[in-house]
C-alpha cells in the first residue's frame, strides 16, 4: 500500500546521506502537498558550513537530506494555502519556533524544541521540496523581480548573523572585528554595515584574496592575525573592539577574540567547534574585565523578517559572495571547494548542466 499523497508515476532526485559522511543522489517518489503544505521546485540552494560540519561529523542517518538555504518556484499548493500560487518564486527558511513555549516566550526562540525540526522535506539539495505548513505560514516569502536568486538565497544565513549581532548589544558607531573572512565572515561584514549606522568593522583573515574582497566590501581593515592587535588599536585609538565575532572556530580562536576586545566587550561564538574542543582562556580575565561570551546558533522568524527588510530596501546584497555553482551530481566537487577554501559560497542548482 502506498503512503497517502505519494504518486508512483512521478519521482525526483535528491541528495541523501549514506552514513559515515558519504552522500548519494537518489530517486524518490513524489508526494503531493497536504493541507497547508506547498510543493516547490528548487532553483538554487547554498552550501552552508553546517552542512559540511554534519558530514564531517559522520553522524547523519542514511537517507537524511541536507541543505536549507533555498530559492524555489512554487509547483502546487495544498488546501488552505492562500498566500502563494504556482509560479511564485519564493525563499523559505527550514526552522520555525512554536512561539508558545518557555523558550519562545523568554526570547530564546532558537532553543525551542519545535525549532529543531526541519520543515523542508527532504532538504534543500533536492529537485523537489515539500514545505511544511508551519514554514509556509511564517517562513516563506515571495521574491520580487528586483531581487535575484543569488541575493535571496542568503536570507536564512543573514538572519542567523543578525541574531548574533543583536545579541552582542552593539549599536551605532561601534567598532567590531570579525575573525574569519569566509562566506559567513564576509556576510557578517555586510549585515553589520547594513544594520548599524556608523559601524566600523575589521576582518582578520589568512588568505590575501579574501582580505582584498573584505576591503572592497567596506571593511575598515583586513589583515592577518599577527597584524590584528595593531590594526584594532588604530581603529579604536587603543581601546579595543566593542564586539568580536568568531566565524572561524578552532581551539585558539577564542583567545584571539578576547585579545582584540576592550574591557566590557562581547565575543560572539558563531562557528562550530569540534567534539571535545576546549578553550584555553583564563576565567579571571573574563570576570575582572566584565567580558561577555555568548553563543549564537541560528536565526528566528523575527530575524528572518528583519533581514528580509534589509534585502528589500537594497541595504543588504550578498550576491557578490557567490563564487561557484554546481548541479546535484557535482556536490562532492562543491564540498572539496569549500574544504580547500577555494570557494566562498557555492550554490547547488539542480537544473544546471555542467
Amino acid at each position: 500500500m502506498k503512503a497517502a499523497g505519494v504518486t508512483n508515476e512521478e519521482e525526483y532526485r535528491a541528495l541523501a546521506c549514506r552514513g559515515g559522511g558519504e552522500t548519494v543522489v537518489e530517486r524518490r517518489p513524489l508526494r503531493r502537498p497536504g493541507a497547508g503544505e506547498v510543493l516547490v521546485s528548487l532553483r538554487a540552494c547554498g552550501l552552508c558550513g553546517t552542512d559540511v560540519f554534519k558530514l564531517e561529523a559522520g553522524d547523519q542517518p542514511p537517507g537524511q537530506g541536507l541543505g536549507h538555504e533555498g530559492v524555489a518556484m512554487v509547483d502546487e499548493c495544498g488546501a488552505g494555502v492562500g498566500s502563494f500560487s504556482p509560479g511564485d518564486r519564493v525563499v523559505v527558511a527550514h526552522h520555525v519556533p512554536c512561539g508558545e513555549c518557555a523558550y519562545c516566550l523568554g526570547g530564546s526562540e532558537t532553543m525551542c524544541e519545535g525549532f529543531r525540526e526541519n520543515r523542508l522535506e527532504p532538504g534543500g539539495f533536492s529537485e523537489k521540496i515539500l514545505i511544511a505548513a508551519e514554514a509556509v505560514s511564517s517562513a516563506m516569502r515571495i521574491i520580487p523581480d528586483t531581487l535575484s536568486d543569488d541575493s535571496a538565497v542568503f536570507l536564512e544565513p543573514a538572519a542567523c548573523v543578525l541574531r548574533g549581532i543583536r545579541r552582542s548589544g552593539i549599536g551605532p558607531g561601534a567598532a567590531a572585528v570579525i575573525l574569519g573572512g569566509g562566506s559567513m565572515g564576509l556576510l557578517h561584514l555586510l549585515v553589520l554595515k547594513a544594520a548599524i549606522a556608523g559601524i566600523r568593522v575589521g576582518i582578520v583573515e589568512l588568505l590575501k584574496d579574501r582580505r582584498e574582497l573584505a576591503l572592497a566590501l567596506g571593511a575598515e581593515f583586513a589583515c592577518g592575525s599577527g597584524e590584528a592587535p595593531d590594526a584594532v588599536d588604530t581603529l579604536t585609538s587603543g581601546r579595543g573592539a566593542d564586539a568580536v565575532f568568531d566565524t572561524a572556530g578552532g581551539p585558539g580562536a577564542l583567545d584571539t577574540c578576547l585579545d582584540l576586545g576592550r574591557r566590557g566587550s562581547t565575543v560572539v561564538l558563531f562557528a562550530h567547534a569540534g567534539a571535545g574542543e576546549q578553550p584555553g582562556y583564563e576565567r579571571e580575565g573574563l570576570f575582572r574585565e566584565e567580558r561577555r561570551l555568548i553563543g549564537s546558533y541560528s536565526g528566528g522568524v523575527k530575524e528572518q523578517a528583519a533581514a528580509w527588510e534589509l534585502m528589500l530596501s537594497g541595504a543588504l546584497d550578498a550576491s557578490g559572495l557567490v563564487s561557484d555553482r554546481v548541479n546535484l551530481d557535482g556536490f562532492e566537487e562543491a564540498l572539496e571547494l569549500v574544504r580547500g577554501r577555494k570557494a566562498l559560497k557555492v550554490l547547488i542548482e539542480p537544473g544546471r548542466e555542467d
